[in-house]
């Protein structure tokens, strides 16, 4: 409540010789202000000449022609069960002993005429803290004492719930990257659409990303479709550090897939960014091949009958060939000409593109407000499990 000087003035003052105290309250949520005025009232009604007298007042709102007095000091009914009370209090009580506790906590109590395992509670308006039985359960914990509720052991012993084998995949990743000297980073699964498509040479053909139908600000229009504009614009963010900057994150991007019942899906990404004086290009291929060295997935060579592949994210079968990796250059406007690569992947005589990496092409570095170049990897790690 606010009391500026006009009001809490020498002639409003309260004395000794003060008979009658007006209160009064605005505010715009009708039940917090009735919760505020009944505890106010209840404090000062006690050095009332007759403890706790109040003269009620009768309010007409002329908007809608609504009659009511204020206070209402009618206590609300509610119900406790008894088990649910012992059981969490690891107590064995009487409904008649539980009645008595509530007491010590001016809430009054009986059992309930219609059920042998209810109480019929009233709640006084003082305590507007009493929501749920839960609350009740609380209040005869405090009654009985904390300290002389028995003691008892789990009847189970405690376990850590095994990984999910996508997020043990994912652990693992981040423990070799950040071995091998990058630093990880957590930038926010929300981005404007400009920074998922337009500033990555990218075109959105209205099928791939998920739109919010209402973003309250430019930055949070679209769910991320790639990991790298949070990796551009972290390192925009910490240009003022020495260089090179190494930044990698192990996280979700999100596509709209209408075959499922939520209309899109979730995909778990790797994505890496060097940021320096030289482009970079041979240290995200090395760590390329340290990270897929240590999921035990082999280079394949021209030598093991390696052959150019159509550049598309299609599943093909080739049971003939050996499982492993290799990389072919693709021309891409994100990536500077002739600096990019695809990463194919073979497992199980299946073959798909999981990623790519390469040299980002000048008009993305001005976009990001990047002086210096910066080579980027992306993987999609789910089509190792």
């Amino acid at each position: 409540m606010s009391m500026p000087p006009i009001i809490n003035g020498d002639h409003s003052k309260i004395t000794l010789n003060t008979k009658n105290v007006f209160i009064e309250m605005t505010g715009t949520d009708r039940t917090k202000l009735e919760i505020v005025n009944n505890i106010i009232v209840s404090m000062f009604s006690q050095y009332c000449a007759e403890p706790f007298t109040i003269e009620p007042v009768e309010i007409i709102s002329e908007h809608n022609q609504e009659t009511r007095t204020t206070p209402n000091f009618s206590p609300r009914e509610t119900e406790a069960e008894v088990d649910y009370i012992n059981n969490c209090c690891g107590l064995s009580e009487s409904p008649e002993r539980i009645c008595e506790l509530l007491k010590k906590m001016c809430l009054s109590a009986k059992p309930s005429s219609k059920d042998k395992n209810l109480l019929d509670v009233s709640i006084p308006t003082t305590r507007a803290d009493v929501l749920h039985q839960c609350d009740i359960m609380e209040d005869v914990a405090i009654a009985y004492g904390f300290n002389n509720l028995p003691r008892t052991s789990p009847n189970k012993a405690s376990t850590i719930a095994q990984p999910l084998p996508i997020n043990k995949l994912g652990d693992i990743v981040r423990t070799e990257t950040a071995m091998a000297g990058w630093s990880e980073v957590m930038p926010l699964i929300l981005c404007s659409h400009d920074e998922n498509f337009a500033w990555l040479n990218r075109k959105d053909d209205g099928t791939t990303a998920v739109r919010l139908a209402n973003p309250k600000t430019a930055e949070y229009q679209v769910v991320r479709t790639s990991l790298l504009p949070g990796l551009l614009k972290t390192i925009r963010e910490n240009k003022k550090h020495s260089l090179p900057l190494k930044v990698f994150e192990v996280s979700d991007v999100a596509f709209k897939d209408l075959s499922l019942e939520r209309k899109s899906r979730n995909e778990r990404h790797f994505a890496a960014a060097w940021y320096g004086k030289t482009s970079g290009f041979e240290v995200v291929h090395g760590l390329l091949d340290r990270i897929l060295l240590m999921l035990q997935t082999a280079f394949i060579t021209h030598e093991e009958g390696l052959e150019g592949k159509k550049q598309d994210f299609a599943i093909k079968e080739n049971p003939t060939k050996p499982d492993g990796y290799w990389i072919e250059e693709i021309d891409e406007p994100t990536f500077f000409a002739g600096h990019a690569a695809a990463i194919y992947l073979r497992l199980g005589g299946k073959e798909v593109r999981v990623g790519e990496f390469g040299i980002l092409h000048p008009t993305v570095l001005d976009k990001f407000e990047l002086r210096y170049p910066v080579s980027t990897l992306e993987i999609n790690l789910e089509v190792f499990l």
